[in-house]
């Protein structure tokens, strides 16, 4: 047994010989991953218009291929947060990417909407389940404990880097060449890209593995023959049926569900919802990523304030009152202005949405079962997310207009914030 144990110690100890804590190198990866995943994705309300010219497809149509994605996603998520809590993320980060890649490449090809269905909804689905936050934040959440909350908050933010640059590059490469060019310069991106840093900068699972202790701190006390840590290297057996029963988990679960139903709504939508108040198309591309600029200072934000509070559900529910704030704004916007004070309000709200659901699953139930908790919740996040977009686009479809879409979402957002704000404490000590 103690010869099986030497490769480990040998790279602990060369781990431990760097200055900089391998956690931190594991945020910067997730921080790139979830850029690619998430930049490539939310700029999909970038093809929604060009996608209806040239097919003649209605928004609802079109907006199912974003539904069928979000919720192949989540259906995913749960087997993958399994497999977090068991093994490196390397070859799941790897394959994903390949997969992803690949499928928006291939979407360039289609010309009915079984065949979006199919290679952007499942295809790409799958891919992006191994590149979100389930692997991402649930291997940052496994190396730290008391800088969880800001470690975290910044790998997150890579959601809103990645959505501040690659919606105007969609946005310039359609408008300039076509949405079909667009596709496949996401899918070259996303793939080369993500295969680069599963890689280099996914192959360890826990500090204890390797002889350290979460957040670089240094060990109390050290085994006689200085291997390190006196801890298990054994991963836990997680048993997914108690947590099914706890009602903080139904609580967080369907709460950030109908709140990334309102995200969604946003996300697939605003572009479109842009032009039709007659701004020109790039500038309405703009509107995400302002939306992204906004959260990208909230994920470092409502990260860093956790922190610093006893009971992080405060900071989850101030963000989703800066979200309805946000809706309220764009009900009473009519021009450009009012849209970009839109933008910045909820945009901000947003940003608390990818750093405190781990947070609070991590602070409810421990940081060891992080990636199958997680995994469990994140079908519940995006069955919720998939409603979003097709229930937009038919509302546009019934309506004629976003403004009934808008109403439900405030009133949606209202409802998550009174719900968190009734959860449950944690159980014992914070883990």
């Amino acid at each position: 047994m103690q010869d099986s144990l030497l490769p480990l110690e040998r790279l602990g100890a060369a781990i431990k010989k760097k200055s900089i804590f391998w956690g931190w190198y594991v945020v910067a990866g997730s921080f790139v991953l979830l850029g690619l995943n998430y930049g490539a994705r939310y700029c999909f309300g970038v093809f929604v218009v060009p996608l209806s010219e040239t097919f003649g497809w209605s928004r609802s149509i079109i907006s199912l291929g974003a539904s069928l994605n979000m919720l192949t996603y989540a259906l995913c998520a749960v087997f993958i947060g399994k497999l977090i809590d068991r093994m490196a993320p390397k070859w799941i980060v790897t394959a994903g990417a390949a997969l992803a890649g690949a499928s928006m490449v291939v979407t360039s090809f289609i010309s009915s909407p079984l065949e979006l269905y199919f290679v952007y909804g499942i295809l790409a689905g799958m891919g992006s389940a191994c590149l979100g936050v389930v692997v991402g934040n649930s291997s940052v959440g496994k190396w730290f404990s008391k800088k969880r909350g800001l470690a975290i908050g910044i790998s997150t933010m890579g959601i809103s880097s990645g959505t501040i640059l690659l919606t105007p590059v969609a946005g310039y490469i359609v408008n300039n060449w076509s949405w079909q060019t667009g596709f496949i310069a996401l899918g070259i991106i996303t793939g080369s890209m993500g295969i680069l840093v599963g890689q280099f900068l996914f192959g360890k699972t826990r500090p204890e593995e390797y002889g350290l202790l979460p957040d670089g701190a240094e060990p109390d006390s050290v085994q006689s023959g200085g291997n390190g840590p006196n801890v298990s290297l054994q991963a836990p057996a997680v048993a997914l049926r108690p947590f099914l029963k706890d009602s903080r988990f139904w609580t967080i679960g369907i709460g950030y569900g109908l709140a990334v139903m309102t995200l969604m709504s946003v996300f697939i939508h605003i572009v479109p919802y842009a032009e039709d108040m007659g701004i020109e198309r790039l500038a309405a591309a703009s509107s995400v990523s302002a939306i992204a600029m906004a959260g990208f200072a909230g994920q470092f934000f409502f990260g860093w304030f956790s922190d610093r509070i006893r009971e992080v559900k405060y900071s989850a529910v101030l963000g989703i009152f800066f979200m309805a704030a946000g809706i309220a704004v764009l009900l009473l916007a009519g021009s450009g202005k009012g849209l970009l004070a839109f933008t910045l309000i909820f945009g901000f709200g947003y940003g608390s949405l990818a750093p405190m659901m781990p947070i609070m699953a991590a602070d409810r139930f421990g940081r060891d079962v992080l990636g199958s908790v997680y995994g469990l919740l994140t079908v519940l996040i995006g069955a919720g997310g998939s409603i979003g977009p097709f229930l937009a686009g038919l509302l546009f479809d019934l309506l004629g207009n976003y403004r009934g879409v808008w109403l439900i979402d405030l009133a949606i957002l209202v409802l998550v914030a009174f719900m968190l704000f009734t959860l449950k404490p944690a159980v014992g000590v914070r883990s």
